[in-house]
């Protein structure tokens, strides 16, 4: 653990970026997006989950996903579509923790495993600034949505996600 509250290897891909950052540290009770957001002042429109999805069917496959927290992933069209798959699912906490190494509430899409595709809703690029788990659920990232150009296996898709209500 670094000084600044996030993992090492997360922490080294922000200074390489040289875009300005800040760790926010959390109660992990506190991890969940919606929690964050009310505790810490923090506007759910700047919020955005990384979530891991995987094939039901066919040949395994996951990918990361990155969606502001006032979408939805859409897992049954987009998704399916991008995966190639009859069935995707949301990835388990178990599975989580073993492809990328960090808990379901604070996964960050910085430093994920090389050759996992990593997706990103046009939304979340429009933000001046976002906010990402932090690698654990005691910190969370904000930082502006270039620190993507400092990330491998990215796409930017528009459409990822549907807009909640």
């Amino acid at each position: 653990m670094s000084d600044t509250g996030c993992p090492p290897e997360i922490q080294a891909i922000l200074e390489a970026s040289g875009l300005g950052f800040e760790v926010v540290e959390c109660d992990p009770a506190d991890a969940e997006t919606a929690v964050f957001a009310e505790k810490y002042g923090y506007a759910l429109e700047d919020s955005a989950n990384c979530l891991l999805v995987k094939t039901k069917t066919g040949a395994e496959k996951f990918a990361a996903c990155v969606v502001l927290a006032t979408t939805r992933l859409d897992v049954n069209k987009r998704v399916k579509k991008l995966l190639g798959a009859r069935k995707v699912s949301f990835a388990g906490a178990d599975e989580a923790r073993a492809m990328t190494g960090m808990e379901l509430g604070g996964v960050t899409p910085l430093g994920l495993p090389d050759g996992l595709p990593l997706w990103i809703d046009a939304r979340v690029m429009a933000r001046p600034r976002v906010v990402l788990g932090g690698g654990n659920r005691h910190s969370k990232i904000v930082v502006a949505p270039a620190i993507f150009d400092f990330v491998p296996n990215v796409e930017v898709f528009e459409e990822l996600a549907i807009p909640l209500g």
